[in-house]
């Protein structure tokens, strides 16, 4: 199971940092997020062994993906707020090591999803 928490509302230009707890074993983690009447989109991963990182180019450079293993969570950092980054953000994770990394249907288990506001 995952718990994915740390969503609010912001000023553009703002921060915030997200975190999801699994409570098993995963090999990749990743965020997604699904704004109002658009299909839920890829964010960024992260390989649990060796900490690879893979970023969506509309968040390069603004977010960071890292995790704590000893906490078995993952954390979204998010600098730079812009109004288009408002949406539901889950967290996911791969049960299996799938080289695939972007895709919804690789991932094996959903956070709640938690809502992130940026305000113009």
């Amino acid at each position: 199971q995952l718990q994915a928490s740390g969503g609010g509302l912001v000023a553009a230009g703002g921060s915030l940092r997200l975190s999801c707890v699994a409570s098993g074993r995963t090999f990749i983690m990743g965020w997604f997020r699904q704004a109002p009447g658009k299909e839920r989109e890829f964010v960024a991963a992260i390989r649990w062994s060796g900490g690879s990182t893979y970023y969506a180019d509309s968040v390069k450079g603004r977010f960071t993906i890292s995790r704590e293993n000893a906490k078995n969570t993952v954390y979204l950092q998010m600098n730079r707020l812009k109004p288009e980054d408002t949406a539901v953000y889950y967290c996911a994770a791969q049960g299996v090591p799938y080289t695939d990394y972007e895709a919804e249907s690789k991932y094996h288990y959903w956070g709640q999803g938690t809502q992130v506001t940026v305000s113009s």
